[in-house]
């Protein structure tokens, strides 16, 4: 146990759009992956929404992944594995709600099962394991998430009644916003966002905006701040000892996934040189005359 200077480390980036259909949640969030990359290619799209990512084609050359039922988080971590694979920067999920709320989803699963509250010792883990592959992933990812969807009957300023589509819930597991970088949450469908999680502090408390490639430029500038994973990587190719790797490591815990075979594979280095030495040391105590009564004549 030991305290340390709090430091600023670049982090991969995870952000979410929520709110009913039609506030534009999959354009949104191909724009902020484009200003995220500068480069289509290295962006690609999860599509559970009936191959939707299509309609916007004409943006740039980005990468789909259609994924039909049955919306398993396993299928969901195999797809997130298919496109790190792939060299991408940016996955966008689009959406999330169907491995909790869809044909094959977790809520299913949890029904299948028997539908009673034991019966969630079996699905916990399973979209435990979906929500870590997000969170440990390599690339930066967007998500898209569904919300319930209500309506609110109001009188403008003619004297005119009015009724208004409103987002309610997430349509996921209760608690997801915690993971995020930052959760934009859609007001209405005039494409307006506004911040209900922010902790770059780049969004708290301004007024709602639509979000465009800046936005993600923005970020990503936010993001590239502090020490880099390059600067870490030579840190463990300079350290000379087991000990000096083990401190590395755990000054950068939320790193682990990345530095892990890293550091392993320094420590594998180190060994075999500590190895190469030993029957040099050996030959050179065998060159040493012995000690005997008569050395000192």
């Amino acid at each position: 146990m030991k305290l340390q200077k709090a430091t600023r480390h670049q982090v991969k980036l995870r952000i979410g759009l929520s709110g009913p259909s039609g506030f534009g949640k999959t354009y949104s969030a191909l724009l902020l992956a484009f200003g995220m990359t500068n480069d289509w290619k290295k962006i690609a799209i999860i599509d559970t929404e009936n191959n939707s990512a299509s309609l916007y084609s004409h943006l740039g050359d980005f990468n789909v992944l259609s994924l039909d039922e049955p919306f398993s988080p396993e299928r969901y971590i195999k797809a997130i594995q298919v496109c790190e694979e792939a060299n991408m920067e940016v996955i966008i999920i689009d959406s999330i709600s169907h491995e909790w709320q869809s044909k094959g989803g977790c809520l299913e699963i949890h029904e299948q099962l028997g539908g009673r509250f034991q019966d969630w010792a079996k699905v916990t883990p399973r979209h435990n394991a979906f929500i870590d592959a997000i969170i440990l992933s390599k690339c930066h990812i967007i998500t898209t998430s569904r919300r319930k969807v209500d309506y609110s009957i109001d009188k403008g300023s003619d004297g005119k009644t009015k009724v208004s589509k409103v987002g309610m819930k997430e349509v996921t597991r209760e608690g997801y916003e915690y993971e995020l970088t930052v959760n934009f949450e859609f007001l209405n469908d005039n494409h307006l966002v506004q911040a209900s999680k922010d902790r770059t502090e780049l969004f708290s408390g301004k007024p709602e905006f639509i979000i465009n490639s800046s936005t993600g430029k923005r970020l990503i500038e936010w993001c590239n701040q502090g020490i880099s994973l390059e600067e870490i990587k030579n840190e463990i190719n300079s350290c000379t000892s087991e000990d000096n790797l083990k401190l590395v490591y755990a000054q950068y815990p939320h790193l682990s996934k990345e530095l892990y075979p890293l550091i392993i594979s320094r420590k594998e280095a180190l060994d075999n040189a500590n190895q190469q030495l030993i029957p040099n040391e050996q030959i050179i105590q065998q060159s040493k005359p012995e000690k005997n009564e008569f050395s000192h004549k």
